[in-house]
Order: C-alpha cells, then structure tokens, then sequence
C-alpha cells in the first residue's frame, strides 16, 4: 500500500515538474518574441524601404502593346531552308570620340548573337527547269540565297557602355549597333561559304526526294 501511495506521488510530482517546465519554456519563448517583434518590423521596413528604392533605381519597364493589330500582308511562301548558321559577333559602336570625348562621347561595347537561314526558293522552280533525257531526271535549281538574317534578342546585349561627363548618349547609338550587327553576322555567313553550303544541301535533299518518286538517276545541272 506504501509503495503504492509513493509511486502515485511520484508520478504526480513529475507531471507537476513536467507542465512547471513547459510553462517556463512557453513564457521564455513568449518574452523573446515579445522582445524581437520590435527588430522585427524594423528589418521588415527596411527591406520594403530596399526594395522601393531598389525599384526607383532599377525600374521594370512597362509595356503595352496595343489592342488593335494591322497585318498588312499575306503571302504564301514555298522556301526550302537547307542550312542555319549561329553565329556570335562583339560590335563596337562610338560617337564623338575626338578631343571632347571624356565630355561629350558616347561609346558602347554590343555582344550580338544571330542566326542565318539560306535555301532554295521552289515557288522560282519553272516546268522548263527539269527535263528527262535518256533515263536522267536533270533539274536545275533556282540559286541558294539567304532567307533570314536576324538577332536573337535574349542572346545579344550592351556588354559596357561609356558616356561622356556632359552627355546623356546618343539615344539612337544601340539601335546603330544592332543594325551593324545584323550586316556583320549576313556578312560571315557569306564568307563562310553558307551559299555553297546550302546549294549541297538542297540537292542531297531532293535526290532523296526524287528516288523517293522513282526518278533513279538525278544530276543537277545549271546550264540547261
């Protein structure tokens, strides 16, 4: 019976201990936070203070397009696009560089990134430009030609810019630089051979396509 009574007011004085602890750590935990919150809107007023200021500085720009669209034209196109080069091309774009350029120059350094497509263009293919002659399909293909030349805009960007102490820069001067870019990048390609290159292209593509018809001997030729 005693050792009975002394287990139960073991138990009792734990429980007892056990919830005057909780409530001890509870009211810790509480005067701490309590003692924080201040810091705590602090640091949350700084951080809105950074971010408007962050967004003053660096505002995101705003576009709206307008609701109304004109499509202007509509043509049906019957392009064979044989070859796509990728090509990268550092341009340098300047204004006002002469004695006066730490006042009134404007220089900027443009990392342009573009693709060229050259092909053939099928819709210039004549009846006249194939004729079968002793077994031989002999087809004579209008000239490769580049389709597009074009930047990739999420590529290409102003790697540095430099403006002069009196100046705001010349508001045109990047548009320049893309432009320029764009000859740049249709130039490489050309003298890379992208013309050659695409001309080969096309007949290995269309003798398939031929012998795919039943036409078993194809030979391109240019002097008909």
């Amino acid at each position: 019976m005693k050792n009975t009574f002394s287990t139960i007011m073991s138990i009792l004085i734990l429980a007892v201990l056990a919830a005057g602890v909780y409530f001890i750590v509870q009211t810790v935990r509480e005067s701490a936070a309590a003692a924080t919150a201040p810091f705590q809107q602090v640091n949350q007023a700084n951080e809105s203070l950074q971010t408007q200021v962050a967004q003053l500085m660096n505002p995101t720009p705003t576009i709206i397009p307008d609701p109304v669209t004109y499509i202007n034209e509509i043509r049906a196109l019957a392009r064979l696009e044989t070859i796509q080069y990728s090509i990268e091309k550092v341009i340098t774009a300047e204004i006002g560089q002469g004695t006066f350029g730490f006042a009134f120059g404007d220089k900027l350094l443009f990392v342009a990134h573009g693709i060229v497509i050259a092909g053939i263009d099928m819709e210039k293919m004549q009846p006249s430009d194939m004729r079968m002659e002793n077994g031989v399909l002999y087809v004579r293909l209008p000239p490769t030609e580049i389709f597009i030349a074009t930047l990739d805009n999420e590529k290409s960007y102003v790697y540095d810019r430099d403006t002069g102490l009196l100046t705001k820069g010349n508001v045109d001067l990047e548009t320049i630089a893309r432009q320029s870019a764009e000859d740049e990048i249709r130039k490489a390609a050309l003298e890379d051979g992208i013309l050659a290159q695409g001309e080969a292209n096309a007949e290995a593509y269309l003798i398939k396509f031929f012998n795919a018809l039943g036409f078993k001997n194809v030979l391109f030729d240019s002097g008909f």
